[in-house]
């Protein structure tokens, strides 16, 4: 019996690059070689697909070498010279006659979070980890999800969104729309990113100047959005159309939020599982989880994000991310193993789950 060709699609063009390379790394040494055959395919950030021993090499990289203390243009240059070093990328890489039985996309963020990466494989019949493109294309817009969500009864945080164009037209207004409708201090937040990259907590006009400045340096829709004071929940589901809400998990973040730099670079945040809150409102969290999962489309997997409100305990939805990190400090298989699956499991889960998908 012929192994499953499994590709592991890593990389990407999104600032969430080398968080994609540390998750990919994680699902590789997971994967069961003796009945899979692993094809790793790196995307470099500037689109390029390479396969072979320069996918290999890159994901051999631990976490520390990605997430130094450096410029992310110098470690990008070196991700650069590995693959020159390689061989030659895989541009004409033909899906239909390199024999693939499954793909487990781990591109975070833009390109491979967003349905893009998606509607390729589709448009090859080849079964895939994780949400379709309708549901991957809205969950990576943090407004769509949330005017979604309010629909269907789900709170969220109070929030507008703008875009670039709207902006750049008349920075002053936004500005003062956000002031008017938010105390300080708020959010401001890319629509369009994960890993919290770009969000800002402003305290005041001068920092949301700056704040929208950089966001929309990332992305051409930005929301402003109010804080909700209380406890940061994640859950993590599992499933196609029964699915599974493990134990929620609490982030009691290290710095001011939960930021890029808490997650990845020089943690302080702790993590309690299940969530440091009374049973009924655990189960409260599952369920709006279970139905946030329904109502967006999802399938496969998604780490929906919550707020629960110190004082009402209120659940309020965050945000829904269908390519979950997998890296060693990564919340999903975190809240999986402490509900009884281990990471070798769920990976093997996971790429059950996709090819049940395609019957």
């Amino acid at each position: 019996m012929q192994n499953i060709r499994t590709a592991l699609i890593f990389g990407g063009n999104s600032p969430e690059h080398e968080i994609s390379i540390v998750s990919a790394g994680a699902v590789a040494s997971a994967i069961d070689r003796s009945k899979r055959e692993l094809v790793p395919l790196y995307v470099s950030h500037d689109g390029r697909w390479y396969g072979g021993a320069t996918a290999m090499d890159i994901l051999s990289l631990e976490m520390s070498e990605l997430l130094k203390h450096e410029p992310l243009d110098v470690i990008r240059q070196q991700l650069d010279a590995r693959c020159s070093a390689g061989g030659e990328d895989l541009f004409g890489f033909d899906f239909r006659q390199e024999r693939i039985d499954v793909a487990f996309p781990v591109i975070h963020g833009s390109y491979g979070e967003d349905g893009r990466l998606q509607g390729l494989l589709d448009m090859f019949a080849i079964p895939y980890v994780g949400c379709g493109v309708e549901a991957a294309a809205l969950t990576m817009d943090k407004a769509a999800t949330k005017v979604m969500a309010m629909h269907a009864g789900i709170a969220v945080a109070d929030f507008f969104s703008c875009w670039r164009h709207e902006y750049l037209e008349d920075p002053g207004r936004i500005e003062h729309m956000a002031m008017e409708r938010f105390r300080f201090p708020f959010f401001v937040k890319p629509a369009h990113l994960g890993s919290s990259v770009g969000i800002t907590k402003v305290h005041g006009r001068k920092e949301l100047c700056q704040a929208l400045e950089e966001a929309f340096m990332l992305d051409n829709r930005v929301l402003c959005e109010e804080m909700i004071e209380g406890q940061e929940i994640e859950v993590a589901v599992l499933g196609n159309d029964e699915p599974y809400a493990a134990l929620p998990g609490e982030i009691e973040p290290g710095g001011d939020f939960y930021d890029f730099r808490d997650k990845y670079v020089k943690s302080h945040a702790q993590f309690f599982i299940p969530a440091r809150v009374d049973g009924e409102v655990l189960e409260a969290i599952r369920g709006e989880a279970l139905k946030t999962y329904r109502v967006l489309g999802c399938r496969g997997m998604s780490r929906i994000d919550f707020f629960v409100n110190s004082v009402s305990n209120l659940v309020v939805l965050n945000e829904v991310n269908t390519i979950p990190g997998f890296t060693p400090i990564s919340m999903f298989p975190k809240m999986m193993a402490a509900s009884g699956m281990d990471f070798p499991e769920l990976v093997e889960k996971l790429l059950s789950l996709a090819l049940e998908k395609k019957d």
